[in-house]
C-alpha cells in the first residue's frame, strides 16, 4: 500500500492575517477555492519549488464559533529554513512572538495568528550559538 502526503489543513479566524504570517515564512498562495454556497475559502500556500507540500488555510466567511481558541490539539507544522537566526529576526521584526528561540542554532517555535505552532529547523548543520538568541528565554509553550 502506497501513501503520499497531500497537505496540512488549519482553520483560521482572519484569512488575511494568516496569509501574511505564512508569507513571512516564505510561503506563497498556490491555489484558492472560494465556495459561495458553502461560504468558505480554502487557500493553499507552499514554499517555492515545494508546491506539493502546502498548508491549507480554511476560512469560514461567517466566522467559526466552534474554532478552538487554542489549537494545541493540532500539533505543529514544520519547515526547514536556510538560516534560522535570520528567519527568526525577520519574524520578530514583523511582530511575531518567538515562543522558543533558536538558542542552539537548530530549532525554534513560533505561533501563527490563529495559535498554530510552527517549528523552524535549521537546514543542514546547526549554526553556532549567536546572541541575542543564545541567552533568550522561552516566551511561551510549544
Amino acid at each position: 500500500m502506497k501513501i503520499k502526503y497531500l497537505h496540512t489543513m488549519v482553520r483560521v479566524k482572519d484569512l488575511e492575517k494568516s496569509m501574511a504570517f505564512f508569507a513571512l515564512l516564505g510561503l506563497r498562495e498556490t491555489r484558492r477555492i472560494d465556495n459561495e454556497d458553502g461560504r468558505f475559502s480554502l487557500v493553499f500556500m507552499a514554499p517555492d519549488g515545494q508546491e506539493e507540500c502546502p498548508v491549507e488555510l480554511t476560512y469560514n466567511w461567517d466566522g467559526d464559533d466552534a474554532l478552538p481558541s487554542d489549537s494545541r490539539h493540532f500539533g505543529h507544522l514544520a519547515y526547514s529554513v536556510e538560516n534560522i537566526y535570520e528567519m527568526c529576526q525577520k519574524l520578530m521584526d514583523a511582530g511575531v512572538t518567538i515562543n522558543r528561540p533558536p538558542r542552539d542554532g537548530h530549532m525554534a517555535f513560533v505561533r501563527s495568528p490563529d495559535n498554530v505552532s510552527i517549528e523552524l529547523l535549521q537546514d543542514g548543520e546547526h549554526l553556532p550559538p549567536q546572541e541575542p538568541w543564545a541567552s533568550m528565554e522561552n516566551t511561551g509553550h510549544w
